[in-house]
Order: C-alpha cells, then sequence, then structure tokens
C-alpha cells in the first residue's frame, strides 16, 4: 500500500501532509501524534468515508490500483476501531459469515470457513454463543476474524488495542500481528501508546508537532 502526497485540509486549514508512505506485505506502519493531528481522518480518507467537512488530495495505491477515487465496498480495506462493533442481534457466527465475500456461495464452504476462524481464534464451538456473553479479548478476536474473512487487500487499525486491560491488550496485539503477517497484509495502525508502536515492529511516523509547526509558516 502507497500513499503519495497525501494531504488533509478542514475549512481551510492544512491538517495533514503532504504525507508519503509506502507499507509493504506483512508489515506495519505506525502512526503517532497528538489529538487532532488528522491520524483518524487520515484513515477514514482511506476508506473512504471522509467526512464532507474535509477536503483530500493524493494517491492512494493497493498493489497496482489507485483507488482514492473509488467507492467504499470495492476498496476491500479492512478496519478494526476501539470498539469490536459486533452485531449484538446475530451469533458469533452469523457475525462471521456477514464478512464472507459474496462470491462464496456453497454453504458448506462458508461453514468450513466459519469454524476455521473461530479455530485459529482459539474459539471453537462459539459459533453459536451470543456476542454479549464473550469477554472483551474473546469480542475482539471475533472482530479480526470477521475483517481476515472478508479477504481484505490491506489493513487499517485505529487504536484498535486502547480499551482492552494491560494483560488482555498484549496478548491481542500478539495474535493480530501474527495474523496480518501471516496473511501478508500491509497494515496502518494509529495509536497514543509507544509500546503498541514497539510490538508493531515496523516504522514509526509521527504527526503533529511538526505539520503544526508547518501549518503556522
Amino acid at each position: 500500500m502507497q500513499l503519495r502526497g497525501v494531504t488533509l485540509q478542514l475549512g481551510g486549514r492544512l491538517l495533514m501532509g503532504p504525507l508519503d508512505v509506502t507499507v509493504r506485505a506483512g508489515e506495519v506502519v505506525t502512526l503517532m501524534g497528538e489529538s487532532g493531528a488528522g491520524k483518524s481522518s487520515l484513515l477514514a480518507y482511506l476508506c473512504g468515508t471522509l467526512p464532507l467537512a474535509f477536503t483530500a488530495s493524493g494517491e492512494v495505491r493497493v498493489g497496482d490500483d489507485e483507488i482514492s477515487t473509488w467507492p467504499p465496498q470495492l476498496r476491500r480495506l479492512g478496519i478494526l476501531f476501539q470498539d469490536d462493533l459486533l452485531f449484538p442481534h446475530l451469533s458469533v457466527g452469523q457475525n462471521l459469515v456477514f464478512a464472507l465475500p459474496p462470491q462464496i456461495r456453497s454453504r458448506a464452504e462458508r461453514q468450513a470457513r466459519i469454524e476455521k476462524a473461530l479455530a485459529e481464534a482459539d474459539l471453537p464451538g462459539f459459533a453459536d454463543r451470543d456476542p454479549a456473553t464473550l469477554s472483551g479479548g474473546q469480542r475482539a478476536r471475533v472482530s479480526v476474524m470477521r475483517v481476515l474473512l472478508s479477504e481484505p487487500r490491506a489493513l487499517l487499525l485505529d487504536e484498535p488495542f486502547s480499551k482492552l486491560d494491560v494483560s488482555t491488550r498484549r496478548r491481542f496485539r500478539e495474535f493480530v500481528f501474527t495474523h496480518l503477517r501471516q496473511a501478508r497484509l500491509p497494515a496502518l495502525m494509529v495509536s497514543h501508546d509507544p509500546e503498541d508502536a514497539a510490538a508493531a515492529g515496523g516504522p514509526v511516523i509521527q504527526l503533529g508537532r511538526i505539520h503544526a509547526e508547518e501549518n503556522r509558516k
């Protein structure tokens, strides 16, 4: 995944950029910085869900495709937020089925993929469980498998570890990073925690102070 000359503006004021980033397959690039530096807004721009109050420009490439003008559903970018966002009216298995690509029509294949995902998340036999009965760490693992089942081309992480307790957070980080590396997914992560960046092991881009100084010039 490549970002070339990406800028964000709000009310005519430069919020971020120009930003050039290359994220290799299986690599996690971390964006850190002050609140209001535009980190989450950047992820929204990549997804195609940036609010109309913002103005953005620059190229976003995944593989050979320039996707910045594509509708969100065609970009195939997976995203994890602070909250797991599981559908409360669906079982765990139904939450996972929801993410499967439409071309997977065979009931047997869909069932097999769900069972495999739950086994990888150390949650075998949980397909019929109500998400409300799961712990925070279990729900987080289901949310990761749901994203991976959608077969994204790249992954965006918007502080997905911030609401977990210390021990769960450590285990969940390892779970996420292991799976995205196995899938060779390029990932861009927003975080305020240096431990997240250290665990990711990839390049760290500091936003905020430098860009604020540039805005004042």
